[in-house]
């Protein structure tokens, strides 16, 4: 089986072949990832720019602090990542808002122009939302917040970019190519929008895994202490530790953590405490827990665990963690399925608690909201987001309402 296969099934070739997306990839930290070539957003669909945008009141710096507790009032600000260029796609990012207590989802419009924005991160100010061009020629894409203003699109340097997010520090977007297994750099001006590539670093060793014709970057994220950045390549079976020159935005590798072969990592998730991450491996369908050293970015990974979903295909997608790291939720595709650890002994230990149905097909990407109360599943093949409660105590699910109709979500980002 193919990396392609295991990332929806097929999601590289879906890429390739117009309006395919029964199969696609996955990525995401605050959002997700995949595509498939196309023209994208028409510049004649109708947009909702004219629109006023979702106030964002809180910095989406502060999502997955481990001091966020208390539930926020009011609506709350939603972004919905698609593919535009597949069969039943969207014609953008959905813009929608939520009730952080009751979990109900009410569509806000789109922001129209921006092609196939399959994953989304938001620049530490609030001010800005970022989203792949996940294409053959792959881009990532600025957008202010405030009047829904396309800021700028740059170039990310490769094919089909999966995955994006913004250094700490608020000067850098780094983005991961999917197709072509590199990572990337652009500089935020002061406006928000993206000036020219300062960096694009290619996985070209080790070799590929087991039924991996190439390098395959699904992720690329800051360690939490802010000293590293860490990138996920699941052709190589392979984690990458760079740091980032802050003045140049340049990355050098430090360190590498080989996953066993074939197991195809996609998504990595550092626990609060900042010692421990947990890895989805969408091949062979197990997480593992990561040690992490934070004075040499080094990461450890443990043994491989099951994801709880028996013996039927399944491709994990990622992971999250509740703000005060008592428990972790994994998405499952295939069993369409959500499981639920308990954390331990610090983060260094997930115990495998239930699994629970996630209510449509294919959950390509899941988050929690900043307060830890509510989990968000885009669920691909459904063209819905799922919206569950959180036990602040238990950690267990329990379903809000109806998922909200979204053309072929594949990310959900609440702030």
């Amino acid at each position: 089986m193919t990396s392609e296969a295991g990332r929806e099934p097929g999601a590289w070739s879906r890429r390739r072949v117009l309006g395919t997306l029964a199969a696609t990839a996955v990525p995401a930290s605050l959002a997700g990832c995949s595509g498939s070539v196309g023209t994208g957003a028409s510049s004649s669909a109708p947009s909702s720019s004219s629109s006023s945008a979702p106030s964002v009141s809180a910095p989406a710096a502060e999502a997955g602090s481990p001091s966020a507790s208390s539930t926020p009032t009011g609506p709350r600000p939603l972004f919905l990542g698609t593919y535009t260029s597949a069969e039943g796609g969207g014609t953008g990012v959905g813009v929608a808002v939520y009730d952080a207590r009751s979990g109900r989802i009410t569509g806000r419009g789109t922001i129209a122009g921006v092609g196939d924005p399959s994953y989304l991160a938001v620049h530490p100010d609030g001010r800005t939302l970022y989203a792949v061009n996940e294409r053959p020629e792959g881009g990532v894409t600025a957008v202010r917040i405030a009047d829904r203003k396309v800021l700028s699109t740059r170039s990310s340097g490769g094919e089909a970019p999966c995955h994006l997010s913004v250094h700490p520090g608020g000067r850098w977007l780094l983005s991961a190519n999917y197709g072509t297994g590199s990572v990337a750099v652009h500089p935020v001006e002061p406006s928000g929008a993206l000036g020219e590539r300062t960096d694009l670093v290619v996985h070209s060793s080790p070799a590929p895994g087991p039924g991996q014709q190439g390098p395959h970057a699904h992720q690329i994220v800051t360690s939490p202490d802010g000293g590293h950045v860490l990138a996920v390549d699941l052709g190589t079976d392979t984690v990458y530790t760079y740091r980032l020159d802050e003045r140049r935005g340049t990355l050098s590798e430090v360190s590498r953590a080989r996953t066993r072969p074939g197991a195809g990592p996609r998504h990595l998730t550092f626990h609060p405490g900042g010692r421990y991450a947990y890895l989805a491996n969408e091949v062979d369908d197990t997480v593992v827990v990561c040690a992490y050293d934070r004075d040499s970015g080094r990461l450890t990974p443990g043994g491989p665990q099951s994801t709880g979903t028996g013996s039927g295909t399944n491709y994990p997608a990622q992971l999250v963690v509740t703000p005060n790291g008592a428990y972790a939720y994994l998405a499952n595709r295939g069993h369409d399925s959500l499981t639920r650890y308990a954390v331990e002994a610090g983060g260094a230990r997930l115990r495998l608690v239930d699994t629970v149905p996630v209510g449509g097909e294919f959950p390509r990407q899941i988050a929690l909201s900043p307060d830890g109360g509510l989990l968000f599943a885009a669920l691909q093949r459904s063209s819905a987001v799922g919206v569950f409660r959180v036990d602040p105590d238990s950690g267990a699910l329990r379903r809000a309402g109806e998922p909200f109709a979204s053309p072929v979500a594949v990310c959900a980002l609440p702030l």
